[in-house]
């Protein structure tokens, strides 16, 4: 009788936890919607300031949101989350341009977006490009060419020591070395 309790609860809770939530937020300025979550995308869109949006999903620094019958990417920091009518957009939009102007700090609340480099998904996502692999590769240089260039620019060469191993240094006694 308990264990048919429970399942009843767990099977409660789930049902009330939204499928597929959604959130609504507003365009804080105007701004381009963009197929993929990255700046060089194909431009499929344009959002208004004030614009309200149902954000789908977000990857990066990047929401995929609706708008009317527009779908798209946009960068975290042209969206505010939450209801339109409920904030300022004309303060949000100050916010964001003194964070990007380096003039934030008059006592006003400024938000700030971190971005923690590919995730999870991305990398398992990732695929072979062979023409990026070659422009990475045309970077390269010659050791030669590299001691040339240094010394053009007077700078000389340095031994530097390899960091431990942290796999070795998680082992070892107290004091250093094993």
């Amino acid at each position: 009788m308990k264990r048919w309790k429970w399942r009843l609860v767990v099977v409660g809770l789930l049902a009330a936890l939204p499928v597929g939530a959604q959130e609504a937020g507003v365009a804080l300025k105007d701004d381009r919607l963009r197929a993929e979550p990255y700046a060089d995308a194909k431009e499929i869109g344009h959002l208004k300031k004030g614009a309200q949006v149902i954000i789908v999903k977000r990857s990066g620094g990047w929401y995929q949101v609706k708008s009317g019958s527009q779908q798209g990417w946009i960068r975290m920091l042209s969206v505010r989350r939450g209801s339109a009518g409920k904030t300022d957009v004309a303060k949000e939009v100050g916010g964001v341009t003194a964070l990007a102007s380096g003039r934030a700090g008059t006592g006003q609340v400024v938000s700030t977006t971190g971005v923690r480099g590919l995730s999870e998904e991305e990398l398992k996502g990732a695929k072979f490009n062979a023409a990026q692999l070659a422009k990475a590769q045309s970077y390269a240089t010659s050791a030669e060419d590299a001691r040339r260039f240094a010394a053009q620019g007077k700078l000389e060469s340095r031994s530097v020591a390899y960091l431990p191993d942290p796999a070795q240094t998680a082992t070892a006694p107290a004091g250093g070395r094993r």
